[in-house]
């Protein structure tokens, strides 16, 4: 019994996906739940696994190709394992949607270690005939990433002595096309504009410092930096409902909660999963939250849910060592947060001179409907929750 396969359901706010790499061939056996191919939305990378065990008996669809909710893109027949005459995807699709491959790609494609990466990386070793045992990585723990399988396909093809320079022309991923059509809306219709402060953590890493061991025997997940920042920025939205609110035409949307977008950099681009009602959240939980956010993004693993909502953002640019810059709020939330690197600097403290961990923090908004006031006044009460950590036990 042939049984399809269909693309997920999708939310209303993306109109379709595309096909970035099948992990099975017409004719593979197949198990139920393994995964036969990855889907490329604007947002993620989406897994579709096969709904019973069987033989794959035909692909509807190549890699490259745009497909929509619910549409069926493949065919498995049911319980069998013998030999299945394998149905290929229609030659004009495949050739219309997979990227030429340089002439070296003639000879079979050197085999890859598909569960060793990430989809995006996965998809650019095919097409680019790499070998990723073969590629130094540089992603966390020495994945091995789309930028690195790039880099190394254009470094094969210099090759020649005497100064080559190569260059090479790479479509925008979906993901990456979405990001910058994201940054020039909220561009061309936010007023925005940053204001900047800046916190001494001493106490909060003395706090980390006496407290962390415990921490982490008690709630099994080391204390980190982030979940003082958002604790203190739900604090703070409970105070300034109007940098949690957006704009709806000519409406604003006040949210009596704090739902919180957590920036998380991927090898294909930034993400940011939602947590959701941090006023409720317990330091552990946001730190647990968090990881398994960052976890989720490096593996591929994000759901779609996990990245819809969202009434503020927190990003941490320290994170690869930037001293101060200006976010860019993500419409239609109406104001974010950035952080960044700790640096000891010499301040006045008490008429004395002394040497503290100070960071520079940044809020962009919508001048729209928060005035430079509501804004100050915000990243000055996160100033003073992040200098007096008791505060925020305390809910002040």
């Amino acid at each position: 019994m042939a049984i399809e396969v269909k693309v997920p359901v999708l939310p209303e706010s993306v109109s379709d996906a595309t096909i970035a790499a099948w992990h099975k061939k017409a004719g593979d056996a197949v198990k139920r739940d393994e995964n036969l191919l990855d889907l490329e939305t604007d947002k993620v990378v989406l897994e579709v696994p096969s709904p019973v065990d069987g033989v794959l008996k035909e692909i509807k669809f190549a890699e490259g190709s745009t497909v929509n909710s619910q549409q069926v893109i493949a065919l498995i027949e049911e319980g069998s394992v013998a030999a299945v005459a394998p149905v290929a995807a229609d030659a004009p699709k495949a050739a219309a949607a997979v990227p030429a491959a340089p002439a070296k790609a003639a000879a079979s494609p050197a085999p890859v270690a598909a569960d060793a990466l990430p989809p995006g990386a996965r998809f650019t070793a095919v097409t680019s005939n790499v070998n990723p045992a073969d590629v130094a990585g540089t992603g966390r723990h020495g994945m091995v990433t789309k930028e690195d399988i790039v880099n190394y396909a254009s470094g094969k093809t210099a090759g020649v002595s005497g100064g080559a320079r190569p260059e090479e022309r790479v479509p925008m991923t979906r993901m990456r096309a979405r990001i910058a059509e994201r940054l020039m809306q909220s561009k061309n219709s936010i007023a925005m504009l940053t204001s900047f402060n800046e916190v001494n953590l001493a106490k909060v890493m003395q706090m980390r410092k006496e407290l962390g061991e415990a921490f982490e025997k008690a709630n099994g997940i080391k204390l980190g930096f982030m979940s003082f920042f958002a604790k203190a920025a739900a604090n703070a939205l409970q105070k300034y409902p109007v940098v949690n609110a957006s704009v709806d035409g000519n409406d604003i949307i006040y949210h009596g909660y704090a739902d919180i977008s957590v920036a998380v950099s991927t090898d294909k681009g930034l993400v940011t999963p939602v947590l959701r009602n941090v006023e409720r959240m317990s330091f552990a939980d946001i730190e647990k939250g968090i990881a398994g956010y960052a976890k989720a993004a490096r593996e591929g693993g994000l759901k779609l849910e996990d990245l819809q909502g969202g009434t503020f953002t927190i990003t941490n640019g320290g994170t690869f060592g930037s001293l101060m810059s200006t976010p860019i709020v993500n419409p239609p939330q109406s104001a974010i947060l950035g952080m960044h690197t700790i640096k000891e600097r010499a301040i006045v403290e008490n008429g004395q001179v002394i040497a503290a961990p100070m960071m520079y923090i940044a809020i962009s908004y919508d001048h729209r409907i928060i005035d430079g006031k509501d804004a100050v006044l915000f990243l000055v009460d996160i100033k003073n929750q992040l200098e007096n950590p008791h505060r925020m036990l305390l809910g002040m």
